[in-house]
């Protein structure tokens, strides 16, 4: 097992303070004596003052700073709902809402660690496994090469389909066009890896398409349904799915893009590009906060499990070479590192998804048990990037001044 700075054991009183002002709610299945049912995803009733009061000024002037046409968002802290709300519109004349549903690209990222966790967990396989066990398909100097853990934690040398040239270019010359793993692996695959397997760090979609399809294999099951066995179902994230089609489930939290050059909404166009089929998922923000928690805390994870995933080896990986820039082979220090399927960030366990007008981020800090949830969507004159994740940052930088979220790399 890999060795990992062990959780701050530090706990401010302004944090724990919170739990006194907040209104209970469940962590899986709903509120106590509800018979098991979800509670609404609605907005709270706000106070006059106090830290939910803080948290709604902090979204407001980013909502106006960065120009997002919605900003939705949901921070609990031990199980204790702090304050959920939603500012600006879905589409115009359509107010946001806590309930509608959002793309949440690459969350369903950190399922897939989970979920590989988990079996790891049950003896089922070994992360140390190589991956052409299950995917035989794959070039002998890579299946053999490549393992499991190396796919979960991003050190496999793929070159990342994304980046690759003219994939850019194609994706939005036609953004409604379905994808198929095949087509994205073989981007991939067609080139020399970036380093050796396990040598080096680098971002790379390829590694969880792959990780997808092996999950398949090792148990027999559709990705979709093995998350929701796994992850989804025992969190009880009951409005987090997958769709084999660009669809959403309403309400819909409509999402626009001046990617093109023109602002123009992108909420249909299709996610299929961005990870494995059976893993593109849409979410609500109470289940993002739920998220947050459970996989932030490695709830459904042995202790040895949760280690891993905070640090499965990636701890000083990281690093620039003649095929890999250091905008690509990224540093992996102690305090930014990535894990399994997400990010460490000092004393926080975050993912913050990125594409066609959606921004989101989920953020838990053990120590205090606090969850941080946001969505974003973009107005004509935002300035892009990840806009969910600077007001998460903001957020914390209030409630946890002792425990900022750095940016990674």
């Amino acid at each position: 097992m890999r060795r990992t700075r062990p959780t701050s054991l530090l706990c401010l009183a302004a944090v724990t303070a919170l739990v006194a002002l907040s209104a209970p709610v469940t962590s899986a299945t709903g509120v106590a004596g509800d018979g098991g049912r979800r509670r609404p995803c609605v907005s709270s009733r706000l106070p006059d003052s106090g830290p939910a009061r803080d948290i709604l000024r902090i979204a407001e002037q980013a909502q106006a700073e960065l120009d997002l046409k919605s900003v939705i968002l949901r921070v609990t802290v031990d199980g204790h709902e702090v304050v959920t709300a939603a500012l600006g519109e879905s589409m115009t004349g359509v107010p946001a809402e806590p309930a509608m549903h959002f793309r949440n690209g690459n969350i369903a990222i950190a399922y897939l660690g989970t979920a590989l966790l988990r079996l790891v967990d049950e003896g089922r396989v070994g992360l140390d496994d190589p991956v052409g066990r299950w995917l035989p398909g794959l070039p002998d100097h890579l299946g053999d090469r490549i393992t499991l853990r190396m796919l979960g934690d991003s050190t496999s040398g793929l070159v990342d389909y994304v980046t690759a040239p003219g994939f850019g270019d194609t994706v939005y010359a036609n953004p409604f066009r379905a994808w198929t793993a095949e087509e994205l692996v073989a981007v991939s695959t067609g080139r020399p890896l970036w380093y050796d397997p396990g040598t080096n760090w680098s971002y790379s979609h390829a590694n969880f398409v792959l990780l997808g399809a092996a999950l398949e294999k090792i148990t027999g099951t559709r990705l979709d349904i093995l998350l929701q066995q796994k992850v989804m179902g025992p969190l009880g994230l009951d409005e987090t799915r997958n769709s084999f089609t660009p669809d959403i489930p309403t309400p819909v939290l409509h999402a626009f893009t001046s990617d093109r050059g023109t602002y123009e909404e992108s909420t249909f166009w299709n996610p299929s590009w961005t990870t494995a089929p059976g893993a593109v998922q849409t979410t609500d923000i109470c289940d993002l906060a739920r998220s947050a928690a459970g996989i932030g805390s490695g709830e459904l994870l042995s202790p040895a499990g949760y280690q891993e995933m905070l640090n499965p080896g990636t701890v000083g990986l990281g690093h620039p070479t003649s095929t890999c820039s250091e905008q690509i082979c990224l540093a992996n220090t102690e305090a930014t590192h990535y894990g399994m399927g997400l990010l460490v960030l000092n004393d926080w366990v975050v993912q913050h998804p990125l594409f066609f007008g959606y921004a989101a981020a989920q953020a838990y800090l053990p120590c205090e048990h606090l969850a941080i949830a946001v969505s974003t969507t973009n107005g004509p004159t935002s300035p892009g990037g990840h806009t969910a994740q600077q007001i998460s940052q903001r957020i914390a930088a209030a409630l946890a001044p002792d425990h900022p979220i750095p940016d990674f790399g």
